[in-house]
């Protein structure tokens, strides 16, 4: 199959032909294949070639997604980062703070648009479909960590 790095590589492809932005899904790759609980975003800057700024705006992302955390590393100075225990859970949960924008979107929209037109139409299908997905996301995820502790 390969070795890491190259399945790291794979990965962050697959993300960006998918819709990610290219630093931020190879970030994520190496995140995720790291042998160690925390990284600094001068290590990936090194191990991805990439600019400060890059790194820094990627980390950002990550952490707003809720899939990245800081990392408490005692002596260190620079800011150390991890992949979160739940980080798939919360991605998908209302603590995502995108998914709350796109849901307070919605909600915005439908206020602000004809009622009865099609753009309200479709912000409305928008926002009763985030309002769903946070309904039932709870139950799911409760289900999830149940099955990862048994």
């Amino acid at each position: 199959m390969g070795d890491s790095s190259e399945v790291a590589e794979r990965l962050a492809l697959a993300l960006n032909q998918n819709g990610m932005q290219r630093m931020i899904a190879r970030v994520l790759a190496a995140f995720l294949f790291s042998d160690r609980e925390s990284v600094t975003a001068a290590e990936l800057g090194e191990t991805l070639g990439a600019s400060a700024g890059s790194i820094s705006g990627s980390i950002t992302m990550l952490r707003t997604v809720g899939l990245i955390e800081p990392a408490p590393v005692p002596g260190s100075r620079r800011a150390h980062y991890r992949m979160r225990d739940d980080a798939w859970a919360t991605m998908m949960s209302s603590q995502n703070a995108m998914v709350q924008v796109m849901q307070e979107i919605a909600e915005a929209g439908v206020a602000s648009t004809p009622p009865g037109s099609p753009a309200a139409r479709r912000l409305e299908r928008m926002r009763d479909f985030y309002a769903y997905l946070f309904a039932e996301l709870p139950a799911l995820i409760e289900r999830w960590k149940e099955q990862q502790d048994t």
